[in-house]
């Protein structure tokens, strides 16, 4: 088996890299101050590469692991996709006590207004017996003096591409409340010089909330459009846990009336 390892890590060159390492170090004092510095950085430099590629290949296992992606789409569906953190891994996996903006992966960003923010934010795997995503993101939130926790999330160009008036766009969202709390999604899209921002509440039921955007009551201009991103609002979320354990968006188009 080491000698299976040791050929795997010879295809990619690494095994190289770590012998070289290796001998340096077997006589550590024939290297100067500078020498050990230069190769702590580069040892912390392939660490964290391989840590990123590490997620890639988790992410990878769990997609082939998991055929059924368990998104409910609507008739004519053209695009749905689940959020990046709750299909693929992050890292760092965890943030305590978050400054605003902080990017947490995956075109996710955490906004804030609080000056205290005594929270925790980390992604955990799913419970086994909820179909589809392979993570979620549990927030714990403490002392916190601000009105409003957000994670803002941008559609990638396959959301916009094609889109129309005649398209609603929907989220639904999986989510464990410790005590009930009032979450929003706003939808924002960039045309051209125009900013259009549509707001939805979230018609929670038990742990399953949707919210939809009916692009027909909006004034985009369909043939400027350049950009698109959802934000997740949790307002007055002190003293409350919230595992989110997915999130889904998708569109089609509206059913004629």
């Amino acid at each position: 088996m080491g000698n299976e390892r040791a050929g795997f890590l010879d295809r990619f060159g690494l095994s190289r890299t770590l012998n070289r390492w290796d001998r340096a170090l077997q006589s550590p004092g024939n290297l100067t101050p500078g020498d050990l510095s230069a190769m702590h950085g580069q040892m912390r430099a392939t660490r964290n590469r391989i840590d990123a590629l590490a997620a890639r290949t988790e992410t990878e296992m769990l997609a082939r692991a998991r055929p059924d992606d368990g998104i409910d789409r609507p008739d004519q569906c053209d695009w749905a996709e689940r959020a990046a953190p709750w299909r693929q891994k992050i890292t760092p996996r965890g943030h305590v006590q978050p400054g605003s903006p902080l990017k947490i992966g995956g075109g996710v960003t955490l906004f804030h207004d609080a000056a205290h923010a005594d929270l925790t934010l980390r992604q955990d795997p799913v419970p086994s017996a909820i179909r589809g995503p392979a993570f979620g993101l549990v927030i714990e939130v403490y002392r916190f003096d601000g009105s409003f926790l957000s994670l803002v999330q941008d559609l990638p160009d396959a959301a916009i591409r094609g889109l129309t008036l005649n398209h609603f766009i929907a989220v639904h969202l999986r989510v464990a409340r410790e005590h009930p709390i009032e979450i929003y999604a706003r939808l924002n899209v960039q045309h051209g010089p125009n900013h259009e921002q549509i707001v939805r509440q979230f018609d929670i039921r038990g742990d399953l909330g949707r919210a939809e955007f009916d692009l027909a009551y909006t004034k985009i201009n369909e043939k400027r459009l350049e950009k698109a991103w959802l934000d997740l609002i949790l307002e007055g979320p002190e003293m409350n846990r919230l595992a989110i354990w997915d999130m889904v968006l998708l569109r089609a188009p509206r059913a004629d009336i």
